[in-house]
């Protein structure tokens, strides 16, 4: 979350630098242009990371629980087979 906030605040010092600069020429202009589109790429590369990395929480958090469910029902069956 938090590159995705500086990457955010860096797409917008771009966009308003872009603004403010009229005298620039056209090779600035073209430069601040492409920085800004790659700013908002990354952007949307890191959205969509925090979404992967969310759903393999939530998997990895479903594992965990299964894992826990399986190892009680293993002692629970290794302590009745002690008992006989």
């Amino acid at each position: 979350m938090k590159h995705f906030l500086k990457l955010t605040a860096a797409g917008l010092m771009l966009v308003g630098l872009a603004a403010c600069t009229a005298t620039l020429n056209d090779q600035d202009r073209a430069l601040l242009t492409s920085a800004s589109q790659n700013a908002e790429t990354a952007k949307e590369q890191a959205t969509q990371a925090n979404s992967t990395a969310q759903q393999a929480l939530q998997a990895a958090q479903a594992a965990q629980t299964e894992a826990k469910t399986a190892s009680d029902k293993a002692d629970q069956l290794y302590s009745r087979s002690l008992r006989k």
